[in-house]
């Protein structure tokens, strides 16, 4: 079988750091990539048998891309610290790795079983989440956007049938904090394709959004987890328009 090197971003992830690293233990290779954490997650990452690289953080794309070509294998599992891989699913790169190499793609969707507020969600457009995070070393980099960066792949890309674990939530301050960091940092992106602000953007946009989360992604049959899923849903897009209008202001 094909060797696989398992890379994990790292910032301050000392509640997350050790399922993640039980989950890929079976990786020929573990590589911490860690911007200077200050709280015990270096500590916990070496009790394992991994790698620990650090480098200061710009934005996840630089930060996985600086660390995809300091892998010993060509083959990468890369996984955010609230990700886990499931013993089926394991099972399943085993299988898809010991493929003769001309039915191999060059990179595999992984669909996601998204936790939130301690519960599963099973709608409220979470359903079907899905990451690309089994590829080729060689083939593969991250597009240079600031925020929700994907792989572009260079060549076929497969998608495996089981999914990974997320937990995505540790609290819902924490949950807003990390929203209004992303607001932010989405404006950037926004700025380069958005023309000029208007109520459609700051009023029709979000109700939309609590709209599609909530009816027509069935957010409701989540209950109350789904009911707080489109808020926040509304509430992002509102503040990615509001940190655009700041950041146009202030340029000005």
């Amino acid at each position: 079988m094909h060797k696989i090197s398992a890379i994990i971003p790292t910032s301050n992830e000392a509640h997350n750091i050790n399922e993640v690293l039980e989950s890929v233990k079976f990786a020929d290779e573990i590589l911490i990539v860690d911007s200077f954490s200050t709280d015990k997650t270096l500590e916990i990452a070496s009790t394992y048998n991994c790698r620990i690289i650090q480098r200061e953080y710009h934005t996840a794309a630089s930060q996985k891309n600086w660390a995809i070509p300091q892998a010993t294998h060509e083959w990468i599992l890369l996984l955010d610290a609230d990700e886990r891989v499931t013993p089926l699913l394991q099972k399943e790169i085993f299988e898809v790795l010991n493929q003769p190499e001309t039915e191999l793609a060059e990179a595999y969707w992984i669909g996601r079983i998204n936790h939130f507020m301690g519960k599963r969600v099973k709608y409220s457009g979470w359903q079907n989440d899905k990451v690309i995070r089994l590829f080729r070393k060689s083939k593969c980099r991250y597009d240079e956007k600031m925020v929700h960066e994907e792989i572009i792949a260079d060549g076929r890309v497969g998608m495996l049938k089981n999914k990974l674990l997320h937990y995505t939530y540790r609290d819902i301050d924490q949950y807003i904090s990390k929203i209004n960091r992303y607001a932010a940092l989405q404006a950037v992106d926004y700025d380069k394709k958005t023309g000029m602000l208007t109520p459609y953007h700051f009023v029709v946009k979000p109700l939309w959004g609590f709209f599609k989360h909530f009816i027509l992604f069935g957010g409701f049959l989540d209950g109350v987890v789904g009911l707080t899923i489109a808020k926040l849903q509304s509430y992002n897009i509102f503040m990615r328009y509001v940190k655009l209008w700041l950041l146009r202001k202030n340029r000005k």
